[in-house]
C-alpha cells in the first residue's frame, strides 16, 4: 500500500499525486494560481454535481500544500481580498418594527432565496450585527433564505454543505466512508438561523423552519442542479434548548465530539453540540446509501 503524504478532506494524496501537482504547477507557473486550479480540477475530473469545476477546493488544496512546503505557487496576480473581514458598517434599508403576539395573528410568512447583491448585503448585515456567531463565510454549495411577513424581515437562514465528520449522523444513515464520500453533497446543513430580537411572535421559529424545509430541496436543485434529501443542524445547548427544531419535528440523533475544523485539521474546543436531522424525503436513506442511476 502506498504511503499517504497528505490528507485533504476526504482525499488521500500519495507521492505520485504530489509529483503530478508539482509538475502541473511548474508547467503553468506563469499563468497564475487560478489557471492552475482549473487545470487541476480538469485533470482530476474534480466537478461539482452541477457540472462546475471545484475551483475553491482545488485552490484551498494548493494553498495547504504550499504551507507544508510540498509545492511552490506563483505570486498572486491580485492582492488577497479577504484580509479584512467585512464589517457591514452601512445600514441597509429595512423595517425594524416590534412584532409581538401569536403567529395566527399574522399573514403567512414568505420565504425567498437570496440572489442579488442588495438582498445578500441585507442578509449579511442582519447576521453580522444580530447573530451571536456573526455572519458566516459560506463556501461551496450554500443557500441564503430571507423570510418576511409583509414587507418586514422576520428571519434569516443559512444552509451550506454538510459537515464531513459527524459520527452519529453517519450511523443514523448507515454510511461507510466510501458511500459518504459520494453522497455527502445530498445533505444540507443549517449553519445559521436568526430571528431578530424585535420580532417576538410565538411559534414563529418552528413555522419558519417548516416553510424552509418544504422548499429546501427544490431551492437547492434550482441553484446547483441536484436535490438534497436530509437537513442537519447543530445546537449549542449552553445557549439554546433546540425547542424550535423539536417543534418542527427534527430528530435528535446524538452529539458532536466537541471539535471544529480549522483549515485541514480538527481542533478540540470542548463544546459538544446536539445533532438534529430532518429527512426531506420519506425514502431518504435509499437516496443517501444507494446509487441513483
Amino acid at each position: 500500500m502506498k504511503p499517504i503524504l497528505f490528507h485533504y478532506r476526504s482525499r488521500e494524496l500519495h507521492a505520485d499525486d504530489i509529483a503530478f501537482i508539482k509538475a502541473l504547477t511548474e508547467r503553468h507557473f506563469l499563468r497564475g494560481r487560478s489557471y492552475i486550479s482549473r487545470e487541476l480540477c480538469k485533470s482530476w475530473n474534480w466537478m461539482q454535481p452541477n457540472g462546475k469545476l471545484k475551483e475553491y477546493a482545488a485552490r484551498d488544496l494548493l494553498l495547504r500544500l504550499e504551507e507544508q512546503g510540498l509545492v511552490l505557487l506563483p505570486p498572486r496576480i491580485r492582492p488577497k481580498n479577504n484580509l479584512k473581514p467585512k464589517v457591514f458598517d452601512q445600514i441597509p434599508l429595512f423595517v425594524k418594527r416590534t412584532l409581538e403576539g401569536a403567529i395566527t395573528e399574522y399573514e403567512t410568512p414568505t420565504i425567498q432565496v437570496v440572489r442579488d447583491h442588495q438582498e445578500r448585503y441585507l442578509w449579511g448585515y442582519l447576521l453580522y450585527h444580530y447573530h451571536y456567531l456573526g455572519c458566516p463565510r459560506l463556501v461551496g454549495e450554500h443557500i441564503r433564505h430571507i423570510v418576511r411577513i409583509g414587507n418586514q424581515v422576520v428571519a434569516c437562514l443559512g444552509w451550506a454543505s454538510a459537515a464531513w465528520k459527524v459520527k452519529d449522523r453517519d450511523r443514523f444513515i448507515g454510511w461507510d466512508e466510501s458511500t459518504k464520500r459520494t453522497h455527502l453533497h445530498l445533505i444540507a446543513s443549517n449553519v445559521r438561523f436568526l430571528i431578530p430580537s424585535w420580532v417576538m411572535i410565538k411559534h414563529l421559529a418552528s413555522k419558519v423552519l417548516s416553510i424552509a424545509l418544504r422548499r429546501l430541496s427544490h431551492d437547492w436543485k434550482s441553484v446547483y442542479g441536484h436535490p438534497v434529501y436530509l437537513a442537519e443542524t447543530f445546537v449549542d445547548t449552553a445557549r439554546f434548548q433546540g425547542t424550535c427544531y423539536q417543534a418542527a419535528n427534527w430528530i435528535r440523533v446524538g452529539k458532536t465530539q466537541g471539535s471544529a475544523k480549522r483549515g485541514n485539521t480538527y481542533q478540540y474546543h470542548g463544546q459538544p453540540k446536539e445533532l438534529y436531522l430532518y429527512p426531506l424525503q420519506r425514502n431518504f436513506q435509499r437516496f443517501l446509501v444507494h446509487d441513483q442511476g
